[in-house]
């Protein structure tokens, strides 16, 4: 018979898939995505990327902890479903205020500090998950308490930060941030991965969450101009781009690395689980909204925007994010297959290197161009490894995914 303390807890099982209630909570993560977009593209600088990286990764924290409570136990049964929806409460509030992080606008509540305690309240509701689902296992709860001090290290730096303005607040949201990851990293490797295939599509989807908003952007950019064949264009060579990035990663590499974190036991997996997932993946994350924000201002110089005309070329910041970003997501897939399989990618780092090295170049010429090179450099590097790891690739797609060969 089955008793009313355990319908409050469902445990997930090795082959456990995303529910819909994860994906429910990844819709927040969408809006807090577009809004940081969009506040950065207001008036793209130095400053503004930098802080909406650091927006982006304290963001992205509150989202990784419910990735792995959402590992242990099913996100929609009992008390954690509650809490989930609790959670996408917290997280929308800090995605409301994200235009106020770092500066207060005039008039309502103190943003800056509205945004850090909707961080901190997401966080604690995360805590106190992870605190209910260990109650049968002492090591993990030992575990979450020995976290437990980086969580409010992190959150309380948030808070003193949000009372300070300039370089200053920005130092304290690095330190915030550096205390969150190094105290995950010095509280020990006793957390739980009940299903590497769940954990490995969470972060996929994810992924896809990110590249839809470079698509959104896209829209965005041109939504109050007049349809021309430029805008055409070029929204069919951001398309291109972003469908390159996708399959960088999910033509072979989620394959691959799904299967090297399920075949990992014990601590390993636990490191691999959050070195290359909780850690990796936010580099590319940041690189896809990094280029989303340079697609926005392309499709607005191509349309005519702003009193930009089409010969006119992208150039400072929204070129370096444009291809920055690019740059930065494919880096970080090499370092995510190196951690996971101890391969690398070097057509991918040369593809990176090149795009680091042409900036300068491109910046001398019209924004359309500027993405179409963009978009053939991503179909050539795809277009190469698809057929010269035409027989690895085969195998790992349809075949034994325990080939004797890497795709490099």
């Amino acid at each position: 018979m089955v008793t009313p303390r355990r319908t409050r807890i469902e445990a997930v099982g090795e082959k456990a898939a995303v529910t819909p209630l994860e994906l429910f909570f990844d819709l927040v993560f969408v809006f807090a995505l577009t809004r940081v977009t969009d506040w950065m593209a207001d008036e793209p600088s130095v400053e503004s990327l930098l802080r909406g990286a650091l927006i982006l990764t304290v963001m992205w924290w509150t989202w990784v902890g419910y990735s792995w409570v959402g590992n242990i136990a099913k996100a929609d049964e009992g008390i954690i479903r509650v809490g989930m929806f609790v959670a996408m409460a917290g997280v929308f509030v800090g995605a409301i205020t994200i235009p106020e992080a770092f500066d207060d606008l005039p008039g309502g509540l103190y943003g800056p500090a509205v945004f850090a305690f909707a961080y901190f309240f997401v966080r604690a509701v995360h805590i106190a998950l992870f605190w209910v689902v260990s109650r049968d296992d002492p090591m993990l709860r030992r575990q979450v308490a020995r976290f437990l001090p980086s969580m409010l290290a992190g959150t309380v730096l948030l808070l003193i930060a949000s009372q300070t303005e300039g370089w200053v607040q920005t130092l304290l949201w690095v330190a915030a941030i550096l205390g969150d990851y190094l105290g995950t990293i010095l509280s020990g490797t006793d957390w739980r991965l009940a299903s590497a295939a769940h954990f490995a599509e969470r972060h996929g989807l994810i992924i896809i969450v990110a590249l839809g908003e470079s698509i959104v952007s896209i829209g965005i950019g041109v939504a109050a101009l007049p349809i021309s064949w430029p805008i055409i264009i070029a929204s069919a060579l951001g398309l291109a781009v972003a469908g390159a990035l996708w399959w960088a990663y999910f033509d072979v590499t989620s394959l691959l690395a799904e299967h090297e974190l399920a075949n990992a036991t014990g601590e390993r997996q636990i490191r691999l689980a959050r070195g290359c997932y909780s850690f990796l993946h936010l580099p590319m994350v940041v690189g896809v909204i990094m280029l989303s924000l340079g697609l926005k201002k392309v499709l607005l110089y191509v349309g005519g925007g702003d009193g930009h005309s089409l010969s006119d070329p992208i150039y400072g910041v929204p070129l370096a994010a444009l291809y920055g970003g690019t740059a930065l997501y494919l880096l970080a897939h090499v370092w995510f297959k190196w951690s996971l399989m101890r391969t690398i990618s070097v057509a991918r780092v040369v593809v990176a290197v090149v795009l680091l090295a042409v900036t300068p170049l491109v910046a001398l010429l019209p924004a359309l161009v500027t993405l179409a090179v963009l978009a053939v450099v991503l179909a050539a590097l795809v277009g190469w490894e698809t057929h010269h790891y035409a027989e690895l690739r085969h195998q790992v797609r349809h075949g034994d995914h325990h080939t004797g060969g890497r795709v490099t």
